[in-house]
């Protein structure tokens, strides 16, 4: 198993840098970073100086989305990274959420994101490609490669995800959501011609080493609210009880009343009180290093390929350090990384 670390570009800069080289001295293989421009810094300004300030670091936004660049500079950044830092870096993308909705615009259609993901990778990778009606190409780009792993919740997405994309971002750590939803992309993978088993299972969510768990839940209930707004997706176009999408999923936002991106993906975010401990537990990984061990493994077991740490909470360097002493080396072949 890989795993990944997930920041928020929030000023300075300097700092989200920092915590990339320390957790890519403690074994993380991926960095990734929010891409929301209203909300943070722009990521892949940041993203320069990672891959700049790292060597074997693999970088990309968890995600971005059609909507808010035109897909052909999407491409031409991924591809000048790749052609600076030699392929380190992959496309994390999605619908949108807080970077479309903050900026007064819905999420795109999964028709508008099927489209882009195929230009953005054509383009990145030296391909011609057409664009809006134009054939396009990056005569600069040799060798380039880029992975595209798309997120996904709904049905139509999970099959999309199995039929088109590079591999499949989830951003929760229930193992019986998990099992769900890959099986889904899958099979959708296998119906299409494609092998399952190069589809990469990326799953994401908060991580809290420590034995106090009623802080970690209160550190991590942001992520129910989070999920909970693509959730809320779901359930207005299948319905709660359509069984489109697992009630296991579905059935804990009845109590949500709004959601202010203000205080999006932070720890204290008061429109996630309706987030129940159950689903803290079950969203996200709490506890001493040996429970964050037993659940990895579980969702190992699951064909889960990446597990990407999302660190915004009170203890972002202590989790990076027990992942690198204890939970890392319990999950990959080799021994103990040290500072």
């Amino acid at each position: 198993m890989d795993f990944g670390l997930v920041l928020q570009t929030d000023p300075p800069a300097s700092a989200v840098v920092e915590l990339m080289q320390r957790a890519e001295r403690q074994g993380f293989s991926h960095g990734w970073t929010f891409d929301s421009a209203v909300l943070w810094q722009e990521p892949f300004v940041i993203h320069s100086r990672i891959l700049d300030h790292t060597t074997r670091m693999v970088v990309g936004p968890m995600v971005t989305n059609p909507g808010t660049r035109s897909w052909e500079v999407t491409a031409s950044v991924f591809a000048t990274l790749n052609e600076m830092y030699g392929n380190r870096t992959v496309c994390g993308i999605g619908r949108g959420d807080s970077a479309m909705r903050v900026a007064g615009r819905p999420p795109a259609t999964l028709a508008r994101l099927g489209e882009a993901m195929e230009v953005i990778k054509e383009l990145a990778e030296g391909r011609e490609v057409t664009v809006d009606g134009t054939p396009v190409r990056l005569p600069w780009v040799k060798d380039g490669r880029l992975p595209v792993w798309m997120a996904a919740y709904g049905p139509k997405a999970l099959r999309m995800a199995g039929e088109r994309a590079d591999g499949f971002i989830l951003q929760l750590a229930d193992p019986y959501l998990t099992e769900w939803m890959v099986r889904a992309v899958r099979t959708a993978a296998e119906k299409a011609g494609r092998d399952p088993a190069q589809v990469t299972v990326c799953v994401a969510a908060p991580a809290y080493v420590g034995d106090d768990l009623a802080h970690a839940r209160e550190q991590c209930r942001w992520f129910g609210g989070m999920v909970g707004n693509h959730v809320a997706d779901l359930v207005s176009r299948y319905g709660e009880d359509s069984g489109a999408v697992p009630e296991a999923l579905t059935a804990y936002i009845r109590e949500r009343q709004g959601y202010d991106y203000r205080h999006h993906g932070r720890a204290g975010n008061p429109d996630t009180a309706f987030v129940p401990d159950e689903i803290v537990d079950r969203f996200c990984l709490l506890g001493p290093p040996s429970a964050h061990i037993a659940r990895l493994e579980e969702l190992r077991q699951l064909g889960v390929d990446q597990f990407a740490v999302y660190a915004m909470h009170d203890a972002k360097e202590a989790t990076i350090d027990a992942y690198g002493q204890e939970v890392i080396p319990a999950l990959t072949a080799g021994g103990p990384v040290s500072e």
